[in-house]
């Protein structure tokens, strides 16, 4: 694990008395104090934490904002929401140390606005989480108003794989104006990326979850999608639309796929039954680097996960400079489109994947900041 950019720290803990047990993987802190998300899985590992730092080290690089990049995890195998409080508390308290200087965390896989307060609480430190909840508070001292919560559920991260798509879809010669789109997953990211990209006039005709794919050539609606997901349905009971299997959207003649997902959804067997003019990756890692490779060679324009899904951490720095929503909006809009642009711009120039001119571009930040 160990290279020219890091890890700078690897730090394990363990509660006797809970049974709790964590990683804390700070990658680079060249830029700023490491930035990244608890994960909470059963089956986390410190090599996945590992992975993760260090794509939050060229995430937050690409996207312009002063952070270095890091990664925690704690093995959690599921209980009362008094145990996982416990948890996220007793892993808080044994990383204090490193908070805000060092590491900033984060919601991730199972922990959202209500665990970042847990651990803020724990800490002592209003700055040593983002993505808090937006009635949680702290007085500037010395000075007239307050700083609060930006939760990631304000859908900040959708927002900005919604401006990704559009630029890529005008990079490419396709109006976004009636572009077929598929989103591939529904949950939080999936669902405001739907909702912005109706608003800018883009024709969403399947979306997927679980439990299948619903497709409408016409168009869904994504209001009834979203009372639906609201009532704990899935997107299957969709009416008035074409259902269809769960892998089944990766295929649909479509001009822009979104896989908002889990990682590795497009894979060897069904990479070459793609037939999208534009992948634009809002979940991380939805496909291996070869599969991305494979399909640029085919003259499918692919935004990277790291450039498409980083409007999650923007927010997060804007929480942490005190902005408000409408400030952190703007913010992620502006840098999203200005780093897909450049991304994509270089990639048609130099005949280079996406994700190999993010990660020069990336990288050239990180070791100039090193250095």
């Amino acid at each position: 694990m160990k290279d020219q950019f890091g890890p700078e720290y690897i730090v394990k803990v363990y509660d006797a008395k809970l049974g709790m047990e964590g990683f804390l993987v700070i990658d680079n802190t060249a830029l700023g104090p490491g930035k990244g998300g608890i994960r909470m899985t059963p089956d986390v590992t410190e090599e996945e934490v590992f992975r993760l730092a260090r794509t939050m080290t060229f995430k937050n690089a690409l996207a312009g904002i002063p952070f270095g990049g890091a990664k925690a995890g704690i093995v959690w195998r599921g209980g009362s929401e008094e145990l996982k409080k416990q948890y996220i508390q007793s892993f808080a308290r044994a990383i204090k140390v490193f908070t805000p200087r060092k590491y900033i965390a984060g919601p991730d896989i199972n922990t959202g606005e209500k665990e970042m307060q847990w651990f803020v609480e724990a800490t002592g430190n209003w700055r040593s989480a983002t993505g808090k909840p937006a009635n949680l508070c702290m007085k500037i001292f010395g000075k007239p108003g307050e700083k609060c919560g930006i939760p990631h559920e304000f859908g900040s991260t959708g927002f900005g794989v919604a401006q990704a798509t559009k630029v890529a879809a005008d990079i490419a010669g396709l109006d976004i104006k009636n572009a077929k789109c598929a989103i591939a997953g529904f949950g939080n990211v999936g669902t405001f990326t739907c909702e912005h990209l109706l608003e800018m006039g883009a024709k969403i005709v399947a979306v997927s979850d679980i439990s299948g794919t619903v497709f409408d050539e016409n168009g869904l609606d994504c209001k009834v999608l979203l009372q639906l997901k609201e009532k704990g349905k899935s997107v299957a009971e969709y009416k008035k639309a074409q259902k269809l299997g769960l892998n089944d959207i990766y295929e649909l003649k479509v001009d822009i796929l979104i896989p908002a997902a889990v990682s590795d959804v497009i894979n060897e067997k069904n990479f070459g039954k793609i037939k999208s003019k534009i992948i634009v990756e809002a979940a991380n890692i939805p496909m291996t680097k070869y599969i991305e490779k494979k399909l640029f060679k085919k003259s499918i324009m692919i935004v990277p996960d790291f450039v498409a899904n980083a409007g999650g951490v923007i927010s997060s720095y804007a929480e942490y400079r005190g902005y408000n929503p409408k400030k952190m909006f703007d913010m992620v809009k502006r840098k999203i489109i200005k780093t897909t642009k450049t991304v994509l711009r270089e990639s048609i120039k130099a005949k280079k994947s996406p994700r190999d001119i993010a990660l020069e571009i990336a990288k050239a930040k990180v070791k100039d900041a090193m250095s």
